[in-house]
């Protein structure tokens, strides 16, 4: 049986292994000149593995999608993860957050093994090989060598989706399979930034650019959380607007922009901020009067200064109302090519229980192409690899 992989990610790495640890011989394509470059990107700060939160609420976590995904984690989820990590000789640990990570905090080394097992198992790697389609009885590459084709009973396609096309994930495979029937929602951005409505201003771009609103809280619609972002020169992204990014994103989409506000000091109360905002400052100047009584100053203060008219910041009411709910409106997301994920992708609908193609028997498809989203905290990495267990399931019982 001739089983192909394309897409050399974290989903097709693990369909290889699960497919290759039943003896059976496994081909893996891909495009880049070398394995995992988005999975080494994504440790570059850190490798976060998977979430140690309790399953129900990392399941939340999908959304829209969490009944198609749900299933998935079960079968294959945090714990799994973290198992089949130890048994690279990989330990890992939980931070602060409840992020899972490697010891070492490293991708590297959690690679390199992965890729000696794969290869002790006999799964054959094929580099700079782009998939362009179908053959009579098999697939077809453009290679540096020219066009080749390979015969393939058993196909999963782990392609990704549209963010970091520089890395390989750039949506190309989306018209292949439209033309053969399949129903693909449109590849969003997913845990991206936005630029603001109007732009910032000359001023506030050039200085505060690149620097982060810590400790803040985030609201919009049923959204509420605390956290920290960062200033960019057109707008926001980070860690806190990543998190909200599906809403605003909707939202945008729905009505042309979309309206959060920001708490600057979620740990103080409204009524103790317009308590502190009113105290009498006598000769002292309002930048000094708010850094003394409530510790606000630096970029906290420039975006004051920058959303709001000067007869608001002489407004006690006003002033100290903005501190606890200022309105920021987004207008735009940032490029789908900068986005840390990407929504969108091959329906559930248009799959079986173990993610074969309905139309394309004996073709299954993994990890981000697939139509879901989820935010950071390794909740997406776990579930790639699940969905790689997934269809290898499904090609074995095909065996």
């Amino acid at each position: 049986m001739n089983v192909c992989i394309v897409g050399a990610g974290p989903a097709g790495l693990m369909a290889a292994e699960k497919i290759s640890q039943a003896g059976i011989a496994v081909k893996v394509f891909d495009a880049m000149p070398s394995v995992g470059r988005k999975f080494l990107l994504a440790g570059k700060g850190g490798l976060n593995l998977t979430h140690s939160e309790p399953f129900d609420v990392f399941a939340s976590r999908f959304g829209a999608h969490r009944a198609q995904v749900e299933p998935l984690l079960r079968q294959f989820g945090a714990d799994e993860v973290r198992a089949w990590a130890r048994d690279l000789g990989i330990d890992t640990f939980v931070g602060t957050s409840g992020r899972v990570f490697p010891t070492d905090m490293k991708a590297a080394p959690l690679l390199r093994a992965w890729l000696h097992r794969l290869r002790a198992s006999g799964v054959q790697f094929h580099m700079r090989h782009r998939w362009t389609g179908w053959t009579e009885g098999g697939i077809e590459f453009e290679t540096p060598s020219g066009t080749q084709s390979f015969p393939c009973d058993a196909l999963v396609l782990a392609l990704g989706g549209a963010s970091w096309s520089r890395l390989g994930s750039d949506g190309a495979w989306v018209p292949l399979l439209r033309d053969r029937g399949v129903d693909v929602a449109p590849l969003l951005p997913a845990n991206c930034g936005f630029d603001v409505q109007g732009g910032w201003s000359d001023y506030f771009s050039s200085r505060f650019a690149g620097q982060p609103f810590k400790s803040v809280a985030i609201s919009f619609k049923d959204f509420h959380r605390k956290g920290e972002f960062v200033a960019t020169a057109t707008g926001v992204e980070g860690s806190l607007v990543y998190a909200a990014s599906a809403w605003l994103r909707d939202e945008i989409q729905a009505s042309g922009s979309a309206q959060f506000t920001l708490d600057l000091l979620p740990a103080r109360s409204a009524e103790q901020v317009l308590a502190e905002v009113a105290h009498p400052r006598g000769s002292r100047s309002l930048p000094n009067h708010l850094k003394s009584r409530l510790n606000l100053d630096g970029i906290k203060l420039a975006l004051l200064h920058e959303l709001l008219p000067k007869e608001a910041m002489q407004d006690t009411a006003r002033l100290a109302g903005a501190i606890k709910a200022l309105p920021i409106t987004v207008s735009a997301t940032r490029p789908i090519d900068e986005a840390i994920s990407t929504a969108g992708g091959v329906r559930f609908e248009s799959m079986d229980e173990h993610l074969m193609l309905k139309d394309l028997p004996g073709v299954f498809c993994a990890g981000e192409m697939l139509d879901w989203e989820a935010p950071t905290g390794g909740y997406l990495l776990t579930a790639c690899m699940a969905s790689g267990v997934r269809a290898a399931e499904g090609i074995l019982k095909r065996t």
